[in-house]
């Protein structure tokens, strides 16, 4: 795929636009004919089509939130079900003490206090997501479109019903967001129904929502893994690094590990939309 037009690339970064089903190709984990990954070479960004790219070229600085972050981790989520399972074995979702850790630490990092638990409900994480500029959710996703699952709002009905639980991509294109960038540190956030115009599910969602940027995940997330991901992604992001260097920084960091240099660690997540940097002193 890239062979054919290594030899144009002159930058560090390459932003790719992808047809079809290519949107659900791990590109990071690339391999060329020297054994090297894409990513240990490039810095790699998508974008749904060359519009939408123009869109936030064009788009001035001011039109963000530049303050504020919301963390979600850890929903309480015993009592929910989605639909979809109706007909087959009921799956019984468990909590993620992994994601309680990711937020907390990135909570540390930003000095900000996450929603956690019971919590962590629709309607609050609604109630706040568009008046920031950071967004950061480590949740169950639902394999079809990513949609997240999110603790029962309170005074909900026993069984809870999806509209009580379930971040569905409506629910977000009708929150208006401000926020520079989106973070969905969830299990197949960057999946979704394939069309014409590529992959669409929660984290193109986000984007039509007015997000500049969304990191998602390809597929199922380790938990030790992403807590390691994460760490290094937000030391760098925090420093002032743009985002995609900062997501290459942390795969580089994962590849260099002892541990988790293995490629279902560190090559799901990727980068849709602008490069952003962030000012946390703000």
């Amino acid at each position: 795929m890239i062979a054919p037009i290594a030899h144009l690339i002159e930058d560090e970064e390459l932003i790719i636009v992808p047809d079809g089903s290519s949107f659900l190709i791990p590109y990071a984990a690339l391999v060329d004919q020297k054994s090297r990954y894409l990513s240990e070479t490039l810095r790699i960004r998508l974008a749904p089509s060359l519009t939408s790219l123009r869109l936030l070229i064009d788009c001035p600085e001011e039109r963000h939130s530049t303050s504020g972050a919301l963390l979600v981790g850890d929903p309480w989520i015993e009592t929910v079900r989605l639909k979809s399972q109706e007909k087959q074995k009921p799956k019984k979702y468990t909590q993620l003490p992994g994601a309680e850790k990711e937020v907390k630490m990135i909570g540390q990092i930003l000095n900000v206090e996450p929603l956690m638990g019971k919590n962590a409900t629709k309607d609050q994480v609604l109630r706040k997501l568009n008046s920031v500029s950071l967004v950061h959710i480590a949740a169950h996703g639902s394999a079809e479109r990513g949609e997240i699952l999110l603790s029962p709002n309170l005074g909900s009905s026993k069984p809870p019903e999806e509209k009580d639980f379930l971040l569905t991509m409506k629910d977000v294109l009708d929150a208006k967001l401000d926020a520079k960038l989106v973070v969905l540190s969830c299990c197949h956030s960057g999946r979704g129904k394939i069309k014409a115009e590529g992959v669409v599910g929660i984290a193109r969602a986000f984007l039509g929502a007015g997000a500049r940027s969304v990191i998602a995940s390809l597929w199922e997330n380790d938990d030790d893994a992403t807590l390691t991901f994460m760490k290094h992604f937000y030391e760098h992001l925090v420093r002032g690094q743009s985002a995609s260097k900062s997501l290459h920084e942390a795969m580089k960091m994962m590849r260099e590990s002892d541990g988790f240099n293995a490629v279902k660690y560190w090559a799901p997540f990727m980068l849709i939309g602008d490069d952003v940097t962030l000012n946390f002193d703000q």
